[in-house]
């Protein structure tokens, strides 16, 4: 059927509702709420049989309700009601929590109940648990609701228990009192913060809103002292022992543009004081470990973002990692992002975003070229959560791309105003054929883990909580490394001379178009990536979401003809 999602922005969980109601055969538009459009307008034009709602902040008009059925999500049980549910939830401490669709009335979070999902809470940040448990929550409700009003016999259930409302959960709340807090306290605040607002803080001169944290197991000092730094990242002391902040983000001065998240080091800049860097320490973006004939090299940078010297940190540890002896490398995080690319807020950080633009695409540039030209043994992308952009590129890099039941992708760039690079040209039509390459670049929509299957963008789908995907990707890639046919898969990939030479004309030719690009200052690029990092409002919803999307189909385009050679329509084994 015909449905429209209402969005106050085309997040995470939108994405993934959208790619997975296209999958199972309804047409799906999107429109977001934004302040100066009309919405009782844009649904009459749209016409509907149904609305849905995955993440708006605004009540939707009683106008646009009382003529179509307007199904919300709210990220939390039954009864519960309040513009900071998880926030709340995390901050309290709720080990078990839900997710509700209910039927849009006069009042916010009230109405009649469509379906609801329960969900375990682990310690976990925020935006991690949004894009997993919750995530995986909310999907089961709407799809069950979706059903449920399709069959049209259900009867939606009025909220007759308890209910409890709860104001916005505001900086007053989630203030950290570094003297008196433990490192448990100070983690939850950091956590229920996490991404947004974040918990503002005040040191070094500064005021600063704090993104992430992690346990430090060793490093102890005075409540509130900055004890080490770590891969950009902040150690500050707890009454207790410390934790690791990653990201620092500058309150916004009054008349001034809005703040981005930056590394922690990166962000005070001058203001840090010389700190030890921490060689052995409880916390890490890149791990390494062995398990008999399987390396696994994972990585989690925060947003899914890898600024270049991320990206060159991760290239030297495939480097010592391809120097082991294992015959499988599996790359990839246990969980949340795989990669989303290259780290715009670095850029539109620095002195020259043209050259660090540059220095971005040439690192992670370098760091695909790795992983395509690996010739003794099978590497595995274990991609448990999203990935966009050149993070897509990167896991297609592999001999093999696993993918959790619950990843969204977005292979394409254009969003962005870049033709793209991570030598896409080579490895999505040898993926997918010429002609959806084409299709999938052009049209820029989220794909679903079993749409991703279908077009052969991924090998395998691991039907898995985001809790226990790494355990089976663990278990897969072990019987991997025991199969006969490994080996013999091993010894038939290209000589690393060769690969590099079929490899060279791609990344010139892409590079030559992203070069072209930086260096012009009135190229559309610097302004989408200066508003995606501000987080700007768009005047409208963008024009490639606003029609209803039919079902994906896996031939449904011709190629343009964007690759410097003929390119294989299968991996190369």
């Amino acid at each position: 059927m015909h449905i429209l999602l209402l969005a106050s922005a085309f997040n995470s969980l939108t994405q993934r509702v959208h790619a997975e109601l296209r999958e199972r055969g309804h047409r799906v538009a999107v429109e977001l709420a934004l302040p100066d459009g009309s919405l009782p307008e844009t649904v009459r034009r749209h016409d509907p049989r149904l609305v849905l709602a995955p993440m708006l902040k605004t009540a939707i008009p009683e106008e646009v309700w009382r003529a179509y059925t307007c199904l919300v999500v709210h990220p939390g049980p039954v009864g519960d009601r309040g513009p900071s549910s998880l926030d709340w939830a995390i901050h309290e401490g709720h080990e078990e929590w839900g997710v509700t669709v209910l039927q849009a009335d006069g009042d916010m979070d009230a109405g009649d109940v469509w379906a609801s999902v329960p969900c375990r809470l682990p310690e976990l940040p925020k935006s991690v648990l949004y894009r997993g448990e919750v995530a995986d929550a909310a999907l089961e409700a709407v799809l069950l609701a979706v059903a449920r009003f399709a069959d049209g016999t259900y009867v939606p259930c009025r909220q007759d228990g308890a209910v409890r409302v709860r104001p916005y959960l505001d900086q007053s709340v989630r203030r950290i009192d570094w003297a008196r807090d433990s490192t448990r306290t100070v983690l939850r605040r950091l956590r229920a913060a996490d991404s947004q607002p974040g918990v503002l803080d005040v040191f070094l001169g500064g005021e600063w809103y704090l993104h992430g944290g992690h346990p430090e197991g060793v490093l102890r000092g005075r409540p509130g002292e900055l004890l080490a730094t770590r891969a950009g990242a902040i150690c500050r002391a707890t009454t207790d022992g410390a934790v690791w902040i990653p990201e620092l983000r500058p309150r916004r001065l009054p008349g001034a543009p809005p703040t981005c998240k930056l590394p922690a080091v990166s962000a005070l800049g001058d203001r840090l004081p010389p700190l030890p860097e921490a060689a052995e320490a409880g916390w890490s973006d890149i791990r390494y470990r062995e398990d008999k004939d399987v390396g696994f090299l994972s990585f989690s940078f925060p947003g899914g973002a890898m600024s270049t010297e991320q990206c060159r940190r991760l290239l030297d540890a495939y480097r010592e990692a391809c120097a082991r002896p294992t015959s499988v490398l599996v790359l990839g995080g246990e969980r949340d992002f795989f990669s989303n690319g290259i780290h715009l807020g670095v850029i539109e950080a620095a002195a020259d975003p043209a050259a660090e633009s540059w220095a971005n695409i040439e690192a992670i540039d370098d760091l695909v070229e790795a992983v395509l030209t690996t010739t003794d043994r099978l590497v595995v992308s274990a991609v448990a959560g999203n990935a966009a952009a050149g993070g897509v590129m990167l896991a297609l890099a592999a001999d093999e791309v696993w993918c959790r039941s619950g990843s969204v992708l977005n292979p394409h760039y254009r969003l962005m105003g870049l033709y793209g690079s991570e030598y896409w040209t080579y490895t999505l039509p040898r993926r997918v054929g010429p002609a959806v390459a084409e299709r999938l670049v052009r049209e820029a929509l989220p794909i679903g883990s079993a749409g991703a299957l279908e077009l052969g963008l991924v090998d395998r789908v691991v039907e898995a909580g985001p809790g226990d995907f790494a355990a089976e990707v663990g278990r897969l890639a072990a019987h991997l490394s025991a199969l006969p046919a490994t080996t013999a898969r091993i010894a038939a990939k290209k000589p690393e001379l060769e690969t590099r030479s079929v490899l060279a004309a791609f990344r010139e030719r892409e590079l030559a178009l992203m070069r072209r690009t930086f260096d012009d200052p009135d190229a559309p690029y610097h302004a989408l990536r200066r508003a995606f990092v501000r987080k700007e409002r768009p005047r409208r919803t963008p024009r490639h979401l606003a029609p209803a999307q039919t079902p994906p189909s896996p031939s449904a385009a011709g190629f343009t003809g964007t690759a410097p050679h003929d390119v294989p329509s299968r991996p190369v084994s």
